[in-house]
């Protein structure tokens, strides 16, 4: 499929997913929102690819809603708010149930809904010249979602920290790497290598163990600590309604 506001490719068994608005700081319009879900879909339904790297072109990584944008599209701004309060977010591979591997490599400016790709992903990588801010309280809005996955991801003191003081708190990378949210930091000329070279050393797992392991971890930050290693004993898909789940 063609794609107007994103470009994917497979690398050998890797396939890049990268937001593709530079000029707009690769925030989401309408367009991008209904290309997001497709991008997903393709690349998780595809059995060569078997991680997927998430990243932006340009300076900035993904800084959220484009609100001019969608200002002159009364529509989507009303589905895309309708959406938010309902829990029916079709962004990040998490939303959308993707079972292959995810990394996110954050190239620049995280802002706002950009924080879902990263809390979303499995392995986060970022160039040291990365930020990372949640400017939602400072320009009216509320917006739990994001803060709620970065307590997950790093400290609650951080998230609320983020969330709380707006566009006057700023995570670098360095301090985004002592909190957990990245695991690794390099120079940004480096970003797209490293990235590559993760994934790879990811997709050499056997596809089927690295879904079985993407879904014990992910439950283990759902269930408590005893739910998840006896759902993890049954084997992946089986959940205690007696049911096989994807």
């Amino acid at each position: 499929m063609a794609y107007e506001t994103l470009a994917v490719e497979r690398r050998g068994q890797v396939g890049w997913l990268e937001f593709d608005r530079p000029r707009a700081g690769n925030a989401m319009d309408a367009a991008m929102m209904a290309e997001l879900p497709v991008a997903w879909r393709e690349l998780d339904a595809d059995p060569d690819v078997r991680c997927i790297v998430v990243t932006g072109r340009g300076r900035a990584f993904q800084t959220g809603l484009d609100m001019a944008a969608l200002a002159r599209d009364p529509a989507s701004l009303r589905e895309s708010s309708r959406r938010t309060r309902a829990g029916e977010l079709e962004l990040t591979g998490w939303h959308l149930g993707v079972r292959t591997p995810v990394v996110a490599a954050v190239n620049g400016v995280c802002a706002g809904g950009g924080l879902h790709f990263v809390v979303d992903a499995d392995i986060v990588l970022s160039a040291s010249t990365a930020t990372f801010l949640d400017p939602h309280v400072s320009v009216g809005q509320v917006s739990a979602w994001e803060a709620i996955g970065l307590v997950r991801r790093t400290s609650a003191t951080a998230a609320a920290r983020l969330a709380l003081i707006g566009v006057h708190e700023r995570l670098d990378a360095a301090r985004a790497y002592r909190l957990g949210l990245v695991s690794e930091v390099v120079e940004p000329d480096a970003l797209r290598d490293a990235a590559q070279r993760v994934a790879e050393t990811v997709a050499r797992a056997d596809p089927a163990h690295a879904r079985a392991l993407k879904q014990a971890l992910w439950q283990a930050q759902e269930l408590g600590l005893t739910a998840a290693r006896t759902q993890a004993a049954r084997g992946p898909g089986h959940h205690d309604d007696g049911e096989i789940h994807p």
